[in-house]
């Protein structure tokens, strides 16, 4: 049995832990903050409730397996609803769709607002599944960084259709060819924000994004996204998964190219096995300073960052649902300022969560939690301060238009979170969301590999690393790390 060290308690790192110790190695989880959860943390003030980070909640049964390892039922500590409605949607010409889970209505309902044949729609969704099925065991379940995995009879069925994943078209492209309706194009272009990059840019394999959503569900936690991790952490403390939390690493320890531990501020953890859970970058300035950084891969283009408004609002709104989109008029514009230009748009698209209306206990009666946020290029030293309350103001005039409302005498309390902020809390580097961008036919090979090709025992997890950001992708970089370590 080894000892092992997971440094951080994000979701990744939380499947990482509780699949080794599944496996009967001993492991310790060691915790900067007083709570587990990484970006996934909660906020409370004036009788509202806010999850703080990732708010869409996909592929459930990636968490439920979790329990399943050591024995469990996982409806007895973990449950969740299937949305009926995705996400609502709306344009500033005063068009709105309502997304369906329901596949079949949602070709016949983007077929009438969009004038679309359906028929086209259904054969968009059908190609975007069979890329999911050709490339997700490759892409997503394995390390894209060892051979066995290209010699697999999975990888030899997606070589030989590789002309059907649109590798070398960008999303656009892909959307562009497929619809004649700018607005439609639009909506699957929107995809790409889900990794934190540009449909402009990003490879059209990236049209498989849709299937998360259309094949498999849009679902909503009990409690909340922060009860997901607060089960993982209930289930690793039932099975002898040790948490340490203020427990901030100042470095792994090796000797011989062998890793032999780790030291925090307060003392020093022997292991024969580390898995890194926070941002690669910052795992290797600050925790391994004399280790060779694997520069090339550390400079790539990160992905968007946020800002994030959290709002209590003393009303509520029939009109919107658990998701909501406002669309800006100029997408091509809006991406040009985030990736090229490294400003915020100014006319930027906003996302608005409500759990309130999927939980009422996260607002007071008759009231929402606002959760609104807008994509942002990452901390480059700009005068966040400013751009802030420049983004405030654009985001209040974008959502009294659309809702017909005067926010400013709505909002009752508020909380902010900027890209700064987001470096600071998660060590994410520049405040990137999803590590690096996915604005390159190369950029799922160009992530950090699972494993230290330099260090015996050290192993990476989490968003900043294969297979890429967002819950579902780093509870399967906890897979990847466990398997890889059985293998070593």
């Amino acid at each position: 049995m080894s000892q092992v060290i997971v440094i951080g308690s994000g979701i990744g790192s939380l499947a990482s832990a509780l699949r080794l110790r599944a496996k009967g190695h001993d492991v310790k989880v060691l915790e900067a903050s007083d709570q587990v959860g990484g970006k996934l943390g909660v906020l409370h003030s004036k009788g509202y409730r806010w999850d703080t980070g990732p708010s869409l909640f996909t592929m459930p049964q990636f968490v439920d397996e979790l329990f399943t390892l050591f024995g469990e039922k996982p409806q007895e500590h973990f449950n969740y609803q299937k949305q009926f409605t995705v996400c609502n949607y709306f344009w500033e010409d005063g068009t709105r769709f309502s997304s369906s889970a329901n596949l079949e209505t949602f070709c016949s309902e983007a077929s009438k607002t969009f004038n679309e044949q359906e028929e086209k729609i259904a054969d968009y969704l059908a190609k975007s599944a069979l890329k999911y099925d050709l490339t997700s065991a490759l892409f997503i379940e394995k390390s894209l960084h060892k051979l066995s995995t290209f010699t697999s009879s999975k990888a030899a069925k997606a070589v030989l259709q590789m002309s059907k994943l649109d590798i070398r078209s960008t999303l656009n492209e892909v959307n562009e060819a497929s619809f004649s309706s700018p607005k439609l194009i639009q909506f699957f272009n929107r995809f790409a924000t889900y990794n934190g990059s540009s449909p402009y840019k990003t490879p059209g394999i990236m049209s498989m994004i849709p299937t998360l959503e259309m094949q498999f569900g849009t679902f909503y936690p009990t409690g909340g996204m922060r009860s997901i991790v607060e089960s993982l952490q209930l289930l690793g403390e039932r099975h002898g998964v040790e948490f340490h939390f203020n427990e901030s690493a100042t470095s792994i320890d090796y000797v011989n190219q062998k890793v032999t531990g780790v030291t925090t501020e307060h003392k020093s953890y022997r292991a024969d096995i580390v898995v890194s859970g926070i941002d690669a970058h910052y795992t290797y300035t600050s925790l391994l300073p004399k280790l060779k950084a694997p520069k090339k891969t550390l400079e790539q283009e990160k992905s968007s960052s946020a800002i994030i408004f959290y709002w209590g609002i003393k009303k509520s709104f029939p009109a919107l649902d658990l998701h909501n989109i406002f669309f800006s008029e100029d997408y091509k514009k809006e991406f040009d300022a985030i990736f090229k230009d490294k400003i915020l748009s100014a006319d930027p698209t906003v996302y608005l969560n409500i759990s309130s209306k999927a939980d009422s206990a996260d607002a007071p009666e008759g009231c929402e939690n606002w959760f609104v946020m807008i994509n942002v290029p990452t901390n480059n030293g700009q005068n966040w301060k400013q751009l802030v309350s420049e983004a405030r103001s654009e985001v209040i005039k974008k959502l009294n238009r659309n809702l017909n409302v005067d926010l400013n005498e709505l909002i009752v309390t508020e909380d902010v979170l900027d890209p700064v902020k987001i470096e600071v809390n998660t060590s994410s580097h520049q405040g990137s969301l999803y590590g690096s961008a996915s604005n390159s036919k190369f950029s799922a090979f160009l992530r950090h590999p699972n494993f230290s090709t330099q260090l015996k025992g050290l192993y990476f997890c989490g968003g900043s690393v294969h297979p890429g950001g967002g819950i579902p992708l780093c509870l399967k970089s906890g897979q990847i790390v466990a398997d890889l370590i059985a293998d070593a």
